[in-house]
């Protein structure tokens, strides 16, 4: 007997919350939404992308969280690579938010990486790769780097001193952390820490936006 996927949400429902996150709900961009939401949506029933399966509460805590760091902080464009990509969050959400970005998907579990790249084929999606490594084992291939960014990651302190080294030489860290883990990743100096941002719909979740040491980049507005 075949199971039905779960239905993705409407294009009025996907337009709602967008306006909730405060983030535009172009035409194309809430079609992309649909469309790749469809692709996990299908490919969950068999491999585990997302522990949620309530489309709307994917909808909410997957896409619109990680699209919120768009609207968050300066965002426009340049080199960023989400590590841990999972079911591409928050890298190709963003993507998706800001076509102009060139999106590194760092990602090790290859049933993922397949995932990925399917999403990125069949959206269309340009300056987006999927690179099937463990974080550690990359360097000159994708920097210089803008932005380092991972949702739930942890092992804080070795993820940190990775994005400040010199084979990386990444400009920005963007974290999407829980309450409880804001004063670890604090104590850690080598990066200049702005004040965390609420994420909306969410009493736990923060944005936490870190400024390599030296560096002139401005992340708040």
């Amino acid at each position: 007997m075949t199971t039905t996927s779960p239905a993705s949400p409407s294009t009025a429902v996907i337009r709602r919350t967008l306006g909730e996150f405060d983030l535009p709900a172009y035409d194309d961009q809430v079609l992309q939404i649909q469309q790749y939401m469809k692709i996990l949506l299908t490919w969950n029933e068999k491999v585990n992308l997302t522990d949620n399966r309530d489309p709307l509460e994917i909808l909410y805590r997957h896409f619109c969280e990680s699209m919120y760091a768009a609207q968050a902080i300066p965002l426009e464009s340049g080199r960023l690579a989400d590590v841990g990509s999972g079911g591409g969050f928050p890298g190709l959400a963003l993507k998706i938010m800001r076509p102009g970005l060139r999106v590194y998907l760092v990602e090790s579990n290859i049933k993922k990486v397949t995932f990925l790249a399917e999403v990125i084929r069949e959206l269309g999606l340009k300056d987006a790769q999927v690179l099937a490594r463990r974080y550690e084992e990359l360097g000159e291939e994708i920097a210089p780097l803008d932005y380092v960014c991972s949702r739930a990651l942890g092992e804080f302190p070795a993820f940190l001193e990775w994005a400040r080294s010199e084979q990386i030489a990444a400009k920005q860290v963007i974290l999407w952390i829980g309450a409880r883990d804001l004063p670890e990743i604090q104590t850690i100096k080598t990066w200049n820490w702005h004040e965390p941002i609420q994420v909306p719909h969410s009493l736990r979740r923060l944005l936490l936006v870190g400024t390599k040491v030296g560096s002139e980049v401005q992340a708040t507005k």
